[in-house]
């Protein structure tokens, strides 16, 4: 099961601000998401969101197809609301308000992956039933 990540670039000394933010964050409406056709596209297992000086990262553990996530993302009114309050610590804006803007975002501060590794792949465990 993969893991992504997301890079914000944020104005240093409002941790505390961001953080609270995120307390706060309203979950999405299903963790289940589908494709531009509406077909099962796969599920989110879980978010972690990290924050240093002026780099917020978002950490996504997910099933599926990764390209949609984001049009799963943009649809939900939680992620509208961070995004809102999160706007004026941001180092430099962007325009999240549309899918097209919310989706382009995502693709674009979506860090490289240059290794992932789990108990399924470790050389000395069992492999995954």
């Amino acid at each position: 099961m993969p893991y992504a990540a997301i890079t914000y670039r944020v104005k240093p000394g409002h941790e505390d601000e961001i953080a609270e933010l995120f307390a706060g964050f309203q979950r999405v409406d299903t963790p289940d998401f589908r494709d531009a056709q509406g077909a099962p596209a796969g599920r989110l297992l879980g978010t972690a969101v990290f924050l240093r000086d002026d780099v917020l990262v978002r950490v996504i553990h997910y099933e599926g197809d990764f390209r949609a996530i984001a049009r799963h993302m943009a649809a939900q009114r939680g992620v509208h609301l961070i995004e809102e309050r999160l706007s004026p610590f941001l180092a430099h804006p962007r325009d999240t308000s549309t899918t097209e803007g919310f989706t382009g975002y995502f693709r674009d501060a979506t860090m490289r992956c240059i290794a992932q590794l789990t108990v399924d792949t470790h050389p000395n465990g069992e492999p995954a039933a």
